[in-house]
């Protein structure tokens, strides 16, 4: 009689139970662990975290959302001297702001924030407006350009050159 070399149905069936008992756990353990780590997060002034925390930190979150989008804007300064060539550059600071949608810039000219010289202008410039404030309080709006030349540093693999194409310049926001 020839003894096979396979092991028994049993042997099998109790092999099947414990692997899916080890991936069971494991997947447990990882759902753990991330619960864990989601409830410790901590979104507060110093850590933005979401497009949520952001859109209701700005002055003025309903017109942000209806007509542009809410946005970090960080002001900084440079300054450059001559002789001897140096540059400087000032502490950054952050503040909420919102992005206006170019074909949206009538209501700022309703609100009375830019004048119709200022938009043409900017348009002229193939620009958009931004502002940082209550709209309805004193706004500091400026015509700032959309800048898409570069890679998202962030997708792309180092050396790479990301995921997906990023979008020419001439799309407008």
């Amino acid at each position: 009689m020839k003894r096979s070399s396979r092991p028994s149905s049993k042997a099998k069936s109790a092999l099947n139970y414990t692997l899916l008992a080890i991936i069971g756990g494991v997947f447990i353990l990882g759902v753990g662990i991330g619960i864990a780590f989601s409830s410790t997060t901590n979104v507060n002034a110093q850590n933005v975290a979401s497009r949520e925390f952001l859109d209701r930190s700005v002055a003025n979150p309903e017109l942000c959302v209806q007509y542009g989008a809410s946005a970090m804007v960080v002001e900084s300064y440079a300054y450059i001297t001559m002789n001897p060539f140096n540059v400087y550059v000032s502490q950054p600071s952050m503040h909420p702001g919102c992005v206006i949608r170019n074909t949206n810039w009538s209501v700022l000219e309703r609100m009375n924030v830019v004048s119709s010289n200022e938009v043409r202008n900017c348009r002229n410039r193939l620009n958009t407006f931004g502002f940082m404030g209550d709209i309805n309080n004193d706004p500091k709006v400026q015509c700032i350009y959309q800048n898409q030349a570069d890679d998202n540093n962030f997708l792309a693999p180092q050396g790479g050159t990301g995921v997906g194409n990023n979008a020419p310049e001439s799309n407008r926001f």
